[in-house]
């Protein structure tokens, strides 16, 4: 049987913030496959966020691609992938405060330009469920929820368009272990059960641990 084609590849990619300058990565290469968890792991300085920077679209290399599908993404309306085909979840969960549960959810679905089967307050609820929050909670306002609530409400915003890749930077950083274990379940079920390919940036032995692939980014090495 043939190995499925990556969902997405990094191939030979640096990365520096200037021209010419100190690379934060150098000639990375990496492939992710859909119905796996991956995390990448790996000191302070040694260019985590950069990398999912790169996943994200939200920077092009400096030197090598990123490809998803088998398309180089540099070449793709990256505006597209991010609002399409890619979840991400920012350590600061990136939510309004003034808006409800649901009504931070349906912004993200009507960023994504899709068109929807069912009412999208309908779906939010639903995804709820899935990040494991009671339905009633779609009209609790986001300052009333604790860090674990809202880092679910983040998760659950990621998934509202359907992404086929789901990217998360430091998701358990401030939780509680019970929290953090009940997340990662989370992740393993839309990666598993869903066919999804889950990335995780984390500092977390217990995340790593309870990935399917462990991904370490060792900091580049400074010239004496």
């Amino acid at each position: 049987m043939t190995e499925p084609t990556p969902i997405l590849e990094l191939d030979n990619v640096s990365y520096s913030y200037t021209k010419g300058g100190k690379k934060v990565l150098k000639n990375i290469s990496h492939t992710f496959r859909t119905g796996e968890v991956y995390s990448i792991t790996g000191p302070s300085g040694a260019g985590k966020t950069t990398m999912l920077s790169l996943i994200s679209g939200l920077t092009s290399p400096t030197e090598g691609k990123v490809v998803y599908n088998g398309k180089d993404l540099a070449k793709q309306d990256r505006y597209d992938y991010r609002s399409h085909d890619i979840g991400v979840i920012f350590q600061s969960f990136n939510l309004l405060p003034q808006l409800t549960v649901a009504e931070n959810i349906i912004l993200s679905m009507d960023a994504s330009g899709k068109t929807f089967d069912k009412p999208k307050k309908d779906i939010a609820v639903k995804l709820l469920e899935q990040v494991h929050l009671p339905a009633e909670y779609a009209n609790e306002r986001i300052l009333h929820l604790s860090g674990g609530e809202q880092q679910r409400v983040a998760i659950a915003r990621a998934l509202s368009y359907d992404p086929k890749v789901v990217v998360a930077d430091e998701p358990t950083g401030n939780l509680d272990m019970a929290t953090q274990d009940d997340i990662m379940s989370i992740f393993r079920a839309l990666a598993h059960d869903e066919d999804r390919c889950v990335i995780i940036v984390t500092h977390s032995p217990e995340v790593a641990a309870a990935s399917d692939e462990v991904f370490e980014l060792a900091p580049l090495r400074r010239r004496a």
